[in-house]
């Protein structure tokens, strides 16, 4: 069965949030992936931002995060950091995340603290042949737990807005 479209306004604003997470995206100093998540609540005002990043004690120092072993011990998820940072229950909210949909790991987090939507860019060719299995995984998750998964097309990942 297909999934129902969403409508052109959530389009309109699931691309603006999108957008959001992109930029949010910029703040990570990872040199290989820079990730973006926004949580939204119901109301459609942000709850929470998160980029992918080191703990705020731990020093950011370009050798850790160039040496991938090393980086990836010490490296907290974008949607994770945002989770974290919220003051008020995730319960009911909507999860953007950039450059693609969050990760199995990630997913199961999401899922048990109550987000209801996930929403993301499709992913690349390149990017499915690196992580292809946790981002099948993640939406087999979300689908299993009856959250909502939508990815747009290139529009959404080259910024575009329409509406």
């Amino acid at each position: 069965m297909d999934k129902p479209s969403p409508s052109p306004e959530q389009t309109k604003w699931d691309k603006r949030w999108l957008g959001l997470a992109r930029y949010v995206a910029t703040f990570s100093k990872d040199p290989s992936t820079q990730c973006g998540a926004v949580i939204v609540r119901q109301d459609r005002t942000v709850a929470s931002i998160g980029f992918n990043g080191f703990p705020r004690a731990m020093p950011d120092q370009d050798r850790h995060y160039n040496d991938r072993p090393e980086k990836y011990s010490r490296i907290i998820h974008c949607e994770m950091n945002a989770l974290l940072a919220m003051k008020d229950s995730p319960n009911g909210c909507t999860l953007y995340t950039w450059p693609f949909l969050t990760c199995e790991r990630c997913a199961v987090h999401m899922i048990q603290a109550g987000i209801i939507r996930a929403v993301a860019p499709k992913a690349t060719p390149e990017q499915m042949e690196r992580w292809g299995d946790s981002l099948a995984k993640a939406e087999r998750y979300f689908a299993e737990s009856g959250v909502t998964v939508l990815t747009y097309d290139e529009d959404a990942r080259l910024g575009k807005v329409s509406g």
